[in-house]
């Protein structure tokens, strides 16, 4: 379960060098192991953290935030230049979620973790594929199928 902090979020006005080296350097990642990490070319990866590079194509943004370990938004966000821009992030309590209803206020808050309530560490992506949530209206992720929330099975002893 992936779940996001503050020190994820883009910050206002941020490029993608200097977004792309923070993250990699709070991982404590080096541009060789980030770039084998990400299954770019290391010169690749230094033309964006030297700003060469402002535009990144599907493939390359995925694999970068999944090595960064940062959703995707956040990265495209920072490619088209709206890092200041991005709002609460959606995140749920897998134990005290209701299906249908609305987030707990608290839990959008980018720096929330935890549930308030139980201590439960907040969800910020399905549980089956990883892609992160973009509704809550539903039970169900629009990308796998999967319910957002994973029923427990009873013991059978």
């Amino acid at each position: 379960m992936s779940t996001t902090n503050a020190r994820q979020l883009p910050k206002a006005q941020e490029s993608l060098a200097d977004y792309v080296n923070r993250q990699r350097e709070a991982l404590g990642l080096t541009r060789i192991a980030l770039a084998e990490r990400a299954g770019i070319h290391k010169q690749s990866l230094g033309k964006i953290e030297r700003g060469q590079t402002q535009t990144l194509n599907r493939r390359t943004l995925s694999s970068l935030s999944k090595a960064l370990e940062v959703p995707m938004d956040y990265l495209d966000a920072v490619v088209r230049g709206q890092a200041g821009e991005l709002g609460p992030s959606l995140k749920f309590c897998p134990q005290c979620w209701q299906a249908g209803t609305a987030p707990d206020p608290i839990w959008t808050d980018a720096r929330s973790q935890f549930c308030f309530m139980c201590g439960t560490g907040l969800q910020d992506t399905c549980g089956a594929c990883g892609e992160p949530l973009h509704s809550l209206t539903f039970r169900f992720c629009p990308h796998c199928g999967q319910p957002y929330k994973q029923v427990s099975q009873p013991d059978a002893t």
